[in-house]
């Protein structure tokens, strides 16, 4: 039988629940409900907190300020 090839998703849910998967997989057994519930929690947060560093908007009043700046430069 031949190895599979996983095709690496881009959809954030599917990736998530692949990462959970991944992560519980290593624990394997729980003592309880809530301490996969914590693993779960600390997942969620650190992909949270990870797009919103990498998905920062371009602030535009920076961007006014500099082309004034250019402007004044280069007169």
């Amino acid at each position: 039988m031949a190895p599979r090839h996983l095709i690496p998703v881009t959809n954030m849910l599917e990736r998530l629940n692949e990462e959970i998967r991944r992560r519980t997989y290593v624990v394997r057994i729980f003592p309880n409900a809530e301490s996969c519930l914590r693993l779960v929690r600390a997942l969620t947060v650190e992909r949270h907190e990870t797009w919103l560093e990498d998905h920062r908007y371009l602030n535009m009043d920076l961007l006014k300020e500099h082309k004034k700046e250019a402007l004044r430069q280069a007169a």
